[in-house]
């Protein structure tokens, strides 16, 4: 399994790379995301055509993956339960893909296609932040799971 990071965001701090590229190096090769940047849709009027537009970016992005989208909407998980879900997701024998939307969100194609919803906080956290915390939260996942004293109950 190797993983995908996908999303739809404009280019982000230095910060926000730094500490991706942190968390990143930590994770062994199969874990270690490759990050996908989808450049935004033309907003202009038309914001439904704009999220359609990078929900089919997105979905070809993610193509022969298991699809996870984060969502506000979606399942809030617990780090152990993070780590408890990461085994089952490596041994389907898929790339995993990550899909983080656009600023209005993701389409409802994406939301459709996804194997899992999933909720990082009932706030609403900006692009760079999610990809930092969806990179500590692997690195987590990942030293939970190979007994390695990073997390602490």
């Amino acid at each position: 399994m190797r993983v995908r990071l996908i999303t739809v965001s404009e280019r982000q701090p230095e910060w926000v790379n730094t500490a991706y590229a942190d968390y990143a190096r930590r994770l062994p090769r199969h874990l270690a995301p490759q990050l996908i940047e989808l450049p935004l849709a033309k907003r202009r009027d038309d914001i439904t055509r704009a999220k359609a537009d990078e929900g089919q970016r997105i979905l070809d992005a993610a193509r022969d993956a298991t699809l996870v989208a984060l969502d506000e909407r979606g399942k809030s998980l617990t780090s152990r339960e993070l780590a408890g879900k990461l085994p089952g997701w490596e041994q389907a024998g898929r790339d995993l893909a990550l899909v983080i939307g656009g600023p209005d969100g993701l389409d409802a194609s994406v939301l459709a296609a996804a194997s899992f919803k999933w909720s990082l906080s009932a706030l609403t956290l900006p692009h760079g932040m999610v990809r930092v915390v969806l990179a500590e939260q692997l690195y987590r996942a990942f030293a939970i799971n190979s007994g390695h004293p990073y997390h602490r109950d």
